[in-house]
């Protein structure tokens, strides 16, 4: 079998009874019942690329978790590729971002090696889809399964996570080479009104926004102590951990930070008490982390703050064969800043061997963040907003995509109005470090916002709301 399928725990929604207002707790309960009602019987399939690094893989581990406590039996595949396969769903990646990415083709050669890079998956999935069941198939990689597993299921959505607001002939192109494979799908999810394609069938077409995890290691609550001590022990900071650098695992476990973080720029980590301006994202280049490493160094000589720009280790991400390349180019950019600059600016690979040990790297790092920023030059939604949100962290960030919707200009972080200028960047990055308390309102506010409008409980609201609509006009 080519398909490997996820293990997925139980987690207990009732856990959100901890940090929602009693009346939206009450929704979340009473959809939940209508939901096992629903789907007593059937099993939802949850079809994608990777296990394992970015938003969506994170999404599904947790959002999977909470069907499956509430008893619906959900289920996760993800399909194998090979390099070249992998080479054209993120050329269609970029594209669907607006950016031409590696200039390539996508014509008819190209739709003939995904459609037989594709074949092995769906024969497995084949085997393993009941008549009942219900399909959601995630972004790009997959899309070509959509047609024949409509044929083996009682719906079939596709979930694309990823578009622009104005779409260019780049972005067409995109759609072009992978509407045939999608169309047929009886529902299309976008996570924007502004994203939902041109040529598809409105009628089928439903807005979901993405959401976080309120209790996953990358989002729980963490002591001071414990933030301290992670950060310490993975040597993203100087100095010996104070303390036991743990967190709490999916399964209600004690988990230990036992990895250490790696520095590619060749300096030390910053000190315990330095004021850090952080980016945790992919290394992709429409994360911008050359941009981020750059427009900070515009203005680091208006303060003493430090910049740590971290991501997965390269290799640990399958579905993008670009990692490499954007963490050398960061590297190179570091050796062209000021030599008195270099010593604050780092560039951290995160170990990926254990998710969960990630997962707690990154909170701890976010948490012990001044601000944090994602000076993305094209984003889907951008998950990372929202768990800094989530944080009480000032956030600054493109005013692109779904980031537009989680802040608030000037009230819940900072918009950037042109991700590509730099000065703009690095004065934003000043105004907030020299005014803390303006800093702190900014954070206070975003976690109100996200807790509103970016948890688990409103997606698995929507989703069974989706599903009961589908499955009541196959009747």
């Amino acid at each position: 079998m080519t398909v490997q399928t996820v293990d997925v725990g139980a987690l207990r929604p009732e856990r959100f009874e901890e940090v929602l207002p009693a009346d939206r707790f009450a929704v979340l309960v009473e959809a939940i019942r209508n939901g096992s009602e629903l789907l007593g019987g059937r099993t939802v399939w949850n079809v994608n690329s990777t296990a394992h690094g970015g938003g969506v893989a994170e999404m599904l581990r947790s959002l999977l978790a909470y069907c499956r406590g509430a008893g619906i039996d959900t289920r996760w595949a993800v399909i194998p590729g090979t390099p070249e396969f992998f080479r054209i769903t993120k050329r269609i990646h970029n594209r669907l971002h607006g950016h031409t990415g590696d200039s390539g083709s996508l014509g008819p050669e190209e739709a003939d090696v995904y459609r037989r890079a594709l074949a092995p998956a769906l024969d497995d999935l084949r085997s393993m889809v009941r008549r009942g069941d219900i399909v959601l198939v995630h972004d790009p990689q997959p899309a070509g399964l959509v047609t024949s597993l409509r044929d083996d299921a009682a719906a079939v959505v596709w979930r694309c996570h990823v578009g622009v607001d104005a779409p260019n002939d780049v972005v067409r192109s995109a759609w072009d080479f992978l509407r045939p494979f999608v169309e047929p799908a009886h529902a299309y999810v976008f996570s924007r009104r502004q994203y939902v394609w041109e040529g598809l069938d409105g009628s089928r077409s439903v807005v979901i926004p993405p959401s976080i995890d309120a209790f996953s290691p990358k989002n729980q609550e963490l002591s001071p102590q414990q933030v301290e001590a992670i950060v310490a022990s993975t040597g993203i900071v100087r100095g010996r951990p104070n303390g036991a650098p743990t967190f709490e695992r999916e399964d209600g476990s004690t988990g230990v930070v036992e990895r250490e973080a790696t520095f590619h720029d060749g300096g030390d980590a910053p000190p315990a008490d330095a004021r850090l301006v952080v980016q945790v994202s992919r290394w992709d280049a429409l994360k911008d982390p050359v941009g981020v490493i750059d427009g900070f160094a515009t203005t680091a000589a208006s303060h003493d703050a430090h910049l740590v720009v971290a991501g997965p280790s390269a290799e640990s991400v399958t579905d993008d064969p670009e990692g490499s390349e954007v963490l050398a180019a960061c590297l190179q950019a570091w050796k062209e800043l000021e030599p008195a600059i270099q010593p604050r600016v780092h560039l951290a690979c995160l170990p990926m061997e254990d998710p969960a040990e990630n997962a707690a790297i990154v909170n701890a790092l976010q948490r012990h963040a001044e601000i944090i920023v994602q000076k993305s030059l094209a984003e889907g939604f951008g998950l990372t907003v929202t768990e800094a949100m989530w944080k009480a962290r000032a956030v600054i960030a493109s005013g692109i995509g779904g980031i537009n919707d989680q802040i608030e200009d000037g009230v819940s972080g900072v918009l950037l109005a042109d991700p590509t200028d730099l000065e703009e960047f690095g004065r934003a990055v000043t105004s907030l470090l020299g005014d803390p308390e303006r800093a702190r309102r900014m954070g206070e506010a975003a976690r109100v916002r996200a807790r509103d409008l970016f948890l688990a409980p409103r997606h698995l609201e929507q989703y069974l709301d989706l599903f009961e609509r589908m499955l009541a006009a196959g009747d």
